[in-house]
């Protein structure tokens, strides 16, 4: 087993691929952006299981296992941001993001944004002009914001519960229009030493035992009707359009980086 930040995970990938081939079996990703460019190498997909969990969480190539939600939080003494949109005001100068070439799950929330009308690549323009600093990882933001060093930010909601319950003085919020979800999706390796043992895995992990197990370790899972850990109610959700965005990753990257950096 390799468990790594999606950075991490990419790279990898590609020593295995120099070096002569994928060495895994499955590749469980974070994001279906980084999914599709391993279908797109050819590295992964042509089978997934049969499961109950809705179409819109996969393609024909991987299955969505999992989802993350990326949220807002404040910290002690700092007004609990309403909308995503009210990061860019003066009560949240300094803020921190995660970056979305290292967190996968920060490029699902890049690619939201840039598809919305409302807010567009030059949200981040905006978050930068409010002085908004970059650190690599979802879990950096939110222990930045725990220890005072930012005033709010832009995290996952696991990591902000989490951190919450151990007492840490921050405020987690699902701005409008709302948290942003990203499901994790699983896929064969097409040259998998292990075809049987590995579908046997993605079918346990699509099924409702496996999902149940996944809800119990802490994650949320994709299939409806599993309990999973923490949503308010009536919290607002959106969702990108996977699809229109499937082969817009490295411009999306690119734009980000004119902002933010390398």
């Amino acid at each position: 087993l390799y468990r790594a930040p999606t950075a991490d995970l990419n790279a990898r990938v590609a020593g295995d691929v120099r070096s002569g081939g994928l060495q895994a079996d499955v590749i469980w990703a974070c994001d279906p952006l980084t999914m599709q460019d391993f279908v797109d190498q050819d590295l992964v997909g042509g089978w997934t299981p049969d499961t109950e969990i809705a179409e819109d969480f996969g393609t024909d190539d991987y299955v969505g296992v999992a989802v993350l939600y990326m949220v807002g939080i404040s910290g002690d003494g700092v007004p609990v941001p309403e909308s995503w949109s009210d990061l860019t005001g003066d009560d949240y100068a300094g803020l921190a993001v995660p970056d979305p070439s290292y967190a996968a799950s920060a490029l699902g929330a890049l690619g939201y944004f840039s598809q919305d009308p409302d807010f567009g690549i030059e949200y981040y323009q905006d978050l930068k002009d409010n002085g908004a600093a970059q650190v690599n990882t979802p879990d950096e933001v939110t222990t930045g914001v725990a220890e005072g060093v930012y005033p709010a930010g832009i995290t996952i909601s696991q990591s902000a519960y989490t951190a919450q319950n151990n007492g840490s003085p921050i405020e987690v919020v699902w701005p409008e229009p709302g948290a942003i979800a990203i499901y994790g999706p699983a896929a064969l390796a097409t040259e998998s030493a292990n075809p049987d043992t590995a579908k046997a895995f993605l079918s346990f992990i699509s099924s409702e035992e496996g999902q149940t197990v996944i809800a119990e370790a802490g994650s949320y899972p994709s299939l409806e009707g599993i309990s999973g850990p923490e949503i308010p109610q009536d919290a607002p959700i959106v969702f990108p359009d996977w699809a229109a965005l499937a082969d817009e990753k490295e411009s999306l990257l690119a734009d980000y980086q004119e902002i933010f950096g390398s």
